[in-house]
């Protein structure tokens, strides 16, 4: 039998939670986020104290992502990744490029430190500016 995952209790704290399943580093990194108003569980703010249940959709503000996760386990403890990662589901849509990408992809812009284009890349580059 597992000892991590919390058999007696139907709830447990979402900054716990978010801690045991290795969303945050620290407990007190997911507490200082609900704090901040980043976590909501089924679309309410929640405080650090807020009791999670089973099948609550969670959504985490993190680095300027928003990512959408139903609670599957609750955990008693910090558990390693494979089974922290199966108690939850990430429903996160995924994102195919940023603006940023976007609008340097269309003003023919190389990353930084790229180095110098080489010939075909500056053949590319003219025919992107220049279609015809």
């Amino acid at each position: 039998m597992n000892t991590h995952i919390n058999p007696g209790s139907p709830t447990q704290r979402i900054d716990k939670w978010l801690w045991c399943t290795r969303i945050f580093r620290t407990r007190t990194n997911a507490k200082n986020a609900c704090l901040s108003g980043a976590i909501r569980i089924n679309s309410e703010v929640a405080k650090p104290s807020t009791p999670v249940h089973i099948s609550d959709e969670v959504s985490v503000r993190l680095h300027g992502q928003e990512r959408k996760l139903d609670v599957l386990l609750l955990l008693e403890k910090r558990v390693g990744a494979p089974i922290a990662s199966a108690a939850y589901v990430d429903k996160t849509p995924q994102v195919i490029a940023s603006a940023k990408q976007i609008s340097s992809a269309r003003d023919g812009e190389r990353d930084q430190g790229s180095g110098r284009p080489t010939k075909k890349d500056r053949r590319r580059i003219e025919q992107f500016r220049r279609p015809n």
